[in-house]
């Protein structure tokens, strides 16, 4: 990936936009301060956001309602319902 600073990015904003990623870094602190997605991969990108947001979330709730009992005797086909009703809608 192509790492330019800030100053050189924001001048030659036209030159780097046809690039799939530039990583913007302060040059005098080496340090990351973004990252330009072109318009083309910023779908991509979005896509993989998502899907790993929705996945953690997911994990996350397999086990919601387990530590406080609210779930009792229930099985599995009534956890998963109560839990759709209760985060998904």
């Amino acid at each position: 990936m192509l790492r330019v600073g800030v100053r050189e990015f924001t001048k030659n904003f036209s030159k780097y936009q046809n690039m799939e990623m530039v990583e913007i870094i302060d040059k005098k602190t080496d340090e990351v301060k973004g990252v330009f997605i072109s318009p083309k991969a910023a779908e991509k990108v979005k896509d993989l956001l998502s899907k790993s947001k929705k996945e953690n979330i997911e994990g996350i709730l397999k086990f919601a309602g387990i530590a406080n009992g609210e779930f009792g005797d229930m099985d599995v086909q009534d956890i998963k319902r109560k839990k759709r009703e209760k985060y998904y809608e």
